[in-house]
């Protein structure tokens, strides 16, 4: 069953859709983020609309690439729903509401295969 992304996200007044996802796309981009690959779940999920999927080379990349899209989400101001994995360093979860961030180590990006498991029936979209 469907429920209302509204709900989610009303309270997250910043940007959304194709302009949050442009500006994560640039963020991981400024980074030199690793195969950067975009979900679209919208179809097939009702907790958000697109995701994103991103290499680091190391675990230090990673955090960095974390911490460039949280802060430039911040900045434009939709402040991260939550972030997980910080610790570690080997996948970090940015949660921003329309658009979810997947930054992974490659052992663990091709262990999990996201884009295998989310990209069933949705449509994968690699970034220039």
């Amino acid at each position: 069953m469907k429920t209302d992304k509204s709900k989610r996200t009303s309270d997250h007044t910043g940007l959304q859709g194709g302009e949050l996802l442009a500006l994560v796309m640039d963020a991981l981009e400024d980074i030199k983020g690793v195969d950067i690959k975009v979900i679209d779940v919208s179809e097939l999920t009702s907790i958000t609309d697109r995701m994103v999927v991103v290499s680091g080379t190391s675990t230090r990349h990673v955090k960095a690439l974390a911490d460039n899209v949280a802060l430039k989400a911040k900045q434009a101001g939709s402040p991260a729903l939550g972030i997980e994995g910080e610790q570690a360093a080997e996948w970090i979860l940015i949660d921003l509401g329309d658009v979810v961030v997947h930054v992974m180590l490659p052992v663990v990006r091709e262990f999990y295969a996201l884009e295998k498991l989310w990209s069933v029936g949705g449509r994968v979209e690699e970034a220039n």
